[in-house]
C-alpha cells in the first residue's frame, strides 16, 4: 500500500514538473491567471480535478 502512494506521489511531482520545464513563460502566465481567481473559482477547479482523478482511478483499476 504504501509503495502505491509513494507511487502516485512521485507521478504527480513528475507530470507537475512538466510544463514549467518545457514551456516555462507558458506556466508563468498560467500562474499569474490562478493567483488572479476568486477561491470559490480555485476550489471548484480543485473539486473538478479530484472528481477526474477519482473517476480516472475507478475506471482504470
Amino acid at each position: 500500500m504504501i509503495e502505491s502512494f509513494v507511487s502516485a506521489i512521485a507521478l504527480v511531482f513528475v507530470i507537475e514538473g512538466l510544463l514549467p520545464f518545457a514551456l516555462p513563460s507558458v506556466w508563468r502566465k498560467g500562474m499569474v491567471e490562478l493567483i488572479k481567481m476568486s477561491d470559490g473559482k480555485l476550489r471548484v477547479m480543485g473539486l473538478l480535478s479530484i472528481a477526474i482523478g477519482i473517476i480516472l482511478l475507478m475506471m482504470f483499476k
